[in-house]
């Protein structure tokens, strides 16, 4: 089976950061292993009214996303527990319109809890977002200064997506790199 992640030919993954609020987007585009920003932005929701317009906000939104940049696959920021219930259910449901934005267009979706994107983004699943946004900078070779939170934070589950799917040990079963040796004997070079 062929890693679409591996190939020549250049390739884009979107990363939505799910919000009542605002959600952020990024899409990016993988050539060679040089990861370059496309788009990226908020979807600001503060002035509708339901919480269902939010959701078709959402929805349409990403679709137009996919629709202008083909991603062969979305990488959804994970909501993190809180206390308040009705604020988590509402979160969930801003994230399932995004994912069904996605789905309904076929496309690959990747949840990442935010200390997985912190930890691939910066070597620390307790990094600041002020952080995560300055090593995206350097990665995308950018300027993010003045973007909301919630843009570099899609941008960088995008990131995590790439480097998460690309590595060696990606769709291995055990997950380690003892099964990557047993399965890769040929690859194993003796000092």
């Amino acid at each position: 089976m062929i890693n679409k992640y591996k190939q020549t030919a250049p390739f884009t993954i979107l990363g939505v950061d799910p919000g009542t609020q605002y959600t952020g987007y990024g899409v990016i585009e993988v050539y060679r292993k040089e990861l370059r920003l496309l788009d990226s932005g908020v979807i600001n929701l503060t002035s509708m009214e339901t919480h269902q317009e939010k959701l078709l906000s959402i929805f349409k939104n990403i679709n137009f996303e996919i629709q202008t940049y083909k991603p062969i696959a979305m990488a959804v920021e994970a909501p993190f527990y809180g206390k308040n219930v009705q604020s988590m259910l509402k979160l969930g449901r801003a994230q399932g319109a995004a994912i069904v934005a996605a789905m309904s267009c076929n496309i690959e979706v990747q949840e990442y809890a935010p200390k997985k994107i912190k930890q691939s983004i910066t070597g620390n699943g307790n990094a600041s977002k002020e952080q995560v946004c300055a090593m995206l900078s350097n990665i995308l070779k950018v300027s993010l200064d003045g973007r909301k939170l919630d843009e570099t934070d899609a941008l960088g589950a995008a990131v995590c997506h790439y480097y998460q799917a690309s590595s060696p040990l990606a769709g291995l079963k055990g997950g380690s790199w003892e099964s990557f040796i047993k399965n890769n004997p040929g690859k194993i070079k003796k000092v």
